[in-house]
């Protein structure tokens, strides 16, 4: 890793918005792609990066939601991509690079939580299948437009990270799913893509970084019941949110934003951020907040990008 996982005093914390970590900053002429970026804490990174000054880009499964989710938002456009159809993939990417635009932020936020037992392709686990190689071979299509602009790629992942390494005997669960393992494994994977990214894009100036955004009630639990979270302590009967550590949608997107533009952050990447700043080292105690070792390990986040390489059939850097 380029960037030790410790902290460096952003100023900001746990409570902070996305506007208010883009205070003074102004992406006036800057492009960014926002994945996911009409719904829940993509809706107001979206938000917070255009009310900043940036061209956003949302590439959308639903493109009229997300069109009628972003109206009167200025500086956003709303393209077609489904992150689980590698085709789609392949011809959003043909449709920006022919733009001829660079981008200088791309925020892999889009995904899906604790779904049912799907398969995406040629019978992958839906949760890695669109939480990681979507945007794997979404960011290796893009490359040329991400090294022009030199830009940060940002991957959100999330503590669910602690529940699962990635399981190379039975990556797609055929010994029997369990959908949080699956999602932590997804997660797992988002942190790792971010390490070997930018181990190989630093070299063109272009730096990624993963963080853990935080809890937050969002269109992301759409697969829980309110009875499931109600017994996790998280709503109420009626689906008031009563956990304190709950985020707000705006606290939630701070993250990402703040990954995607801090100043603090130049010449660093590979780091794991939460509450705005570098997050501490969890090792391998799963009861510690922070990053887990497994997500971290430089050989795993190799062997996991020529994994994704094969399967999706992109590596930009082959």
């Amino acid at each position: 890793m380029t960037t030790p996982q410790q902290t460096i005093g952003s100023g900001f914390g746990a409570r902070s918005t996305a506007e208010e970590v883009l205070e003074g900053i102004d992406l006036s002429g800057r492009t960014a792609v926002v994945t996911g970026g009409y719904s829940g804490i993509g809706l107001e990174t979206t938000r917070a990066l255009a009310g900043a000054g940036a061209r956003v880009v949302v590439p959308a499964r639903r493109p009229e939601s997300a069109q009628a989710a972003v109206e009167g938002i200025d500086g956003v456009e709303v393209d077609a991509l489904d992150l689980a159809d590698l085709e789609s993939v392949r011809a959003f990417s043909d449709r920006f690079l022919a733009t001829g635009r660079a981008i200088d932020v791309l925020i892999a936020n889009a995904g899906v939580m604790a779904c049912p037992q799907w398969t995406a392709g040629p019978g992958w686990e839906y949760q890695f299948a669109v939480n990681h190689l979507g945007h794997f071979a979404l960011a290796n299509r893009l490359w040329p437009a991400l090294a022009d602009g030199g830009g940060r790629v940002v991957s959100v992942s999330s503590a669910g990270h602690h529940t699962s390494p990635i399981r190379w005997d039975d990556p797609w669960f055929a010994r029997g799913y369990d959908r949080w393992k699956a999602y932590g494994q997804a997660k797992t994977a988002n942190v790792l893509f971010a390490v070997q990214l930018d181990r190989l894009g630093a070299p063109s100036g272009v730096r990624a970084f993963s963080l853990h955004p935080g809890a937050i009630i969002t269109p992301l639990q759409r697969h829980m019941t309110t009875e499931e979270m109600v017994a996790a302590g998280w709503v109420d009967e009626e689906g008031n949110t009563v956990d304190p550590v709950f985020k707000t949608p705006e606290q939630g997107a701070a993250t990402q934003v703040w990954a995607a533009t801090s100043p603090k952050l130049a010449g660093m990447g590979g780091a794991y951020c939460e509450d705005c700043d570098v997050s501490v080292p969890a090792g391998t105690d799963d009861t510690r907040p922070g990053v887990r070792d497994h997500a971290l390990d430089p050989g795993q986040a190799e062997r996991l990008w020529a994994f994704s390489a094969e399967l999706t059939g992109v590596d930009a850097f082959a």
